[in-house]
């Protein structure tokens, strides 16, 4: 009996949720995987363990978001320098623009299925910076599979939405493994998931390999010839992650780092950079004058993210030109302080989502985000392995000579974005905000609430968010100011609803650096949009 079932749990109160001050600190978005991670930092593990274990347990917890077969990336300092790495899968080998001839590139199923990155992470970071054996990072994540857990509110909603979506539920392996009673569970009812255990077992005991080039991979080849797949052995056996310098931009006293592409972080970068020229601090925080400049450098941002950021070798721009001081003053120009516009690319060449996040007293800092992109990703789901892929080949396009068009091989444009803020070349916060394209403008927000109106990480995480869709579309959380929305209709900007399962506005982990090393620790903020919490000890 599901004695839960008697509460309402759609009531409720906005939140304000207090910070949280520790010296070691662990937060994601649900707080049986926080936990995780944090009695691995009590074990003797460092914040790489902590947020490779939490991961794990995010994969069994969360399924609506990440799964094992996600992709993920990483920014992470690690007492002296910041490492970034892009875990994102590639196009299998058979997917030529021709493969897809006389389609769209499918939302699900196979045609939407990447070789996956997550678990690949993991064993990179692992090796690299862990310090605890590989296998004992998994031990939290079975345990849960394998005893169950209760399942929370929020990820219960967006199961319970995806349930009723049947490009989802129709997709191999879905029903068996995510509605176990012909339904998506309940609030509180128990949820068990040893098909992902057993995956877990074969990871922990091969650090990964059982995934790429063993059991697991021969199992998803074969799932794939026999349910109309073109992921092959070979495509997952030629994969690595790769270790890549996180792009750096300076703003209002601190530097912003993100992936570089094939990552839309970039957009983050360059709306703070067209924000320094607009005179944004002279306007109140929940000014209509104030929001409105930063959906404006939102949308510039994206217009050229879209038309440039791909693969990095297919582009036809660098990043160091899209984030030239010169090119952001020029566009910056555009935008109209009374006027809300559609705006086209520039011309640059002048000559699903969970996120977590875990530091340790040593002064180590991991930013970290795993996704199976749209609420679980392809819906397929590897029978008796528990594995659900995700969606990225949804980001390719079929359009013939853009950066972004589909081939073998390559990686498509990626949504996901860790972040990391350092000062004088010295830490100050390892921090995120999931939600597809919510995240850059997530970043953007919270960051300007922080640095420039000076309000505390979780105050500007509890705060209310706007989200640019398209045109002159966006939406905006209820709680945001009524003089202000109303400010922003009459700029010509076009407030609607939202009515999706996957998109909504975001939520954010944040842990932010006090002090030195060792000394004063962190404080750490968790976002009330989800079930998640920052804990420490």
């Amino acid at each position: 009996m599901n004695t839960s079932a008697r509460f309402d749990w759609s009531a409720g109160y906005v939140s304000r949720r207090s910070p949280l001050f520790a010296r070691n600190i662990v937060s994601t978005s649900h707080p049986l995987a926080a936990q995780a991670g944090l009695a691995l930092l009590q074990a003797g593990g460092n914040a790489v363990d902590a947020a490779i274990a939490t991961a794990a347990c995010m994969t069994v917890v969360e399924p609506c978001s990440n799964g094992l077969g996600s992709d993920a990336f990483c920014i992470l300092w690690d007492g002296r320098q910041l490492h970034g790495l892009n875990a994102s899968g590639p196009a299998p080998a058979a997917w030529t623009p021709e493969f897809f001839q006389g389609q769209v590139m499918p939302r699900r199923g196979w045609g939407s299925v990447t070789v996956p990155g997550a678990v690949g992470a993991w064993a990179a970071l692992s090796e690299r910076f862990g310090r605890l054996p590989f296998a004992d990072l998994m031990q939290p994540a079975i345990e849960i599979a394998e005893r169950g857990h209760a399942v929370p509110p929020i990820v219960q909603g967006k199961w319970a939405m995806a349930a009723g979506l049947g490009e989802i539920t129709s997709q191999p392996g879905f029903a068996q493994a995510f509605l176990p009673q012909g339904r998506a569970p309940e609030v509180g009812e128990l949820f068990r998931f040893a098909d992902a255990a057993r995956s877990l077992r074969l990871i922990a005991d091969s650090r990964g390999e059982a995934f790429y080039r063993g059991e697991i991979a021969a199992a998803l080849a074969r799932f794939a010839r026999e349910t109309g797949g073109a992921l092959a052995e070979a495509d997952l056996a030629a994969y690595r992650p790769e270790w890549v310098t996180p792009l750096a931009k300076d703003f209002a006293g601190y530097t912003l780092h993100e992936i570089p592409p094939n990552g839309q972080g970039i957009a983050a970068q360059m709306a703070l950079g067209l924000l320094e020229h607009r005179g944004l601090a002279a306007h109140a925080v929940d000014s209509p004058e104030a929001q409105h400049l930063m959906i404006e450098a939102m949308k510039l941002a994206f217009a050229d993210v879209y038309r440039f950021v791909a693969e990095p070798g297919s582009m036809p721009v660098g990043a160091a030109q899209l984030l030239d001081p010169g090119y952001l003053a020029e566009r910056a120009r555009l935008i109209d302080p009374d006027r809300a516009q559609v705006f086209g690319a520039g011309n640059p060449v002048k000559g699903g989502t969970i996120y977590l996040t875990a530091a340790d007293e040593s002064g180590m800092m991991v930013s970290f985000i795993q996704s199976n992109y749209m609420g679980f990703g392809s819906g397929l789901v590897l029978p008796g392995y528990g594995i659900s892929l995700q969606n990225r080949g949804h980001c390719f396009t079929l359009e013939a000579g853009h950066p972004n068009q589909v081939a073998p091989g390559k990686r498509p444009f990626h949504t996901i974005i860790p972040a990391f803020l350092t000062q004088d070349d010295a830490p100050v916060m390892s921090f995120g905000v999931m939600g597809g394209n919510m995240q850059p403008q997530g970043h953007l927000q919270t960051l300007v609430r922080m640095l420039c109106y000076g309000q505390n990480p979780q105050a500007a995480c509890d705060a209310p968010r706007w989200r640019f869709n398209e045109g002159l579309s966006i939406n905006i959380e209820p709680h945001m100011p009524a003089a202000t929305i109303e400010g922003l209709r009459a700029r010509g900007h076009q407030v609607g609803d939202i009515h999706d399962s996957y998109q909504d506005f975001g939520a954010g982990q944040f842990i932010w650096r006090l002090g030195e090393p060792g000394v004063a620790g962190y404080v750490a903020a968790s976002d009330p949009r989800r079930d998640g919490a920052a804990v420490g000890w």
